[in-house]
């Protein structure tokens, strides 16, 4: 009896905070001017798909890569945040990629739809490529089926029913060096603005101006087939707060087996997990990760799986 007792406050613990962090972010979309996060802090496998957040990337693998990725976050409690993504990139013309990215993600009634399509650019010499892209991007943030009455009326939520919209345009650049070293600067929703009801006008939001840094370098043993590849990225983007994720992946037997580890500073401080295979043009990873969130005493932990295609493409010229 006392165990049916305990699981009973636990699931209420869960309900109740799940309930005030919905309700925190329906009034900040209902009043709000701006978008209640940056869709490019969920993912923790951008070190191994980075253009996922950065359109500088498109294309310069010299490859047209098709992937699939799923993020859970706070297993085990219902409506806890699932974000699915599809997205394809390549080259298509001699030094152009590009690239197209949907989105869409639920956080219970709470649901964002991004549509983005980018194109880049690709210098490639003897010993440096660099590339510099730029993207525009449809957002949607909006409530789910609302069906009683006491919340459709309730003010704070009437204006969220129909969803906010929005057009970025981002910016960012990325380069390979020696093909060892890879390093990238990203301008997230560079310009940004907001679409009215009629869709007829727009208007520019009043705020700062966020970044994704990020760098990584390949190491390969002299007497073993091991690659060890560091990574670190540092991110300043909308409504989430400060931090660096610190990345170590390990890959043997020619990288067709991967496995890596990550702490993020600041935020969640997360610490994951991840494991890999590769065969021939196919590709899955999963993660898992754990963080210091006050929710995790309640949850099972956060979950990411992606799935890739990578198919050649014509390599580009030099300068």
């Amino acid at each position: 009896m006392d165990i049916l007792k305990n699981k009973s406050k636990i699931e209420m613990k869960r309900f109740q905070l799940l309930l005030i962090i919905c309700i925190g972010f329906i009034s900040f979309t209902a009043f709000g001017q701006s978008r209640y996060f940056d869709e490019r802090y969920i993912y923790t496998q951008s070190n191994i798909y980075p253009q996922l957040i950065n359109p500088a990337v498109y294309g310069s693998k010299m490859k047209h890569n098709i992937l699939v990725n799923y993020r859970r976050k706070w297993a085990g409690i219902n409506d806890a945040p699932s974000t699915i993504t599809m997205a394809y990139d390549g080259p298509v013309a001699d030094r152009l990629g590009l690239g197209v990215l949907v989105l869409r993600d639920n956080f219970g009634l709470l649901e964002t739809t991004k549509a983005m399509a980018g194109a880049s650019y690709t210098i490639v010499g003897d010993n440096n490529q660099i590339g510099f892209g730029l993207s525009g991007e449809y957002i949607k943030h909006g409530l789910g089926s609302i069906t009683d009455p006491s919340i459709i009326s309730d003010p704070r939520v009437v204006p969220a029913l129909a969803g906010t919209e929005y057009f970025d345009a981002s910016v960012g650049i990325y380069g390979i060096y020696r093909k060892k070293l890879s390093y990238g600067l990203v301008l997230p929703s560079l310009i940004s603005s907001r679409i009215n009801d009629s869709g007829s006008n727009s208007t520019s939001e009043d705020r700062n101006v966020g970044f994704i840094f990020h760098a990584g370098y390949d190491i390969k043993a002299t007497q073993a087939d091991v690659v060890f590849k560091p990574s670190v990225f540092l991110k300043n983007l909308a409504n989430v707060p400060t931090h660096l994720d610190l990345n170590l992946n390990v890959s043997f037997l020619e990288e067709k087996f991967t496995g890596g580890i990550s702490y993020t500073v600041g935020a969640d401080k997360r610490l994951g997990f991840l494991v890999g295979a590769s065969i021939d043009k196919f590709h899955f990873y999963y993660s898992y990760n754990t963080s210091s969130n006050p929710l995790q005493d309640y949850n099972n932990g956060s979950h990411e799986v992606t799935f890739s295609v990578a198919i050649a493409g014509k390599a580009k010229s030099n300068m």
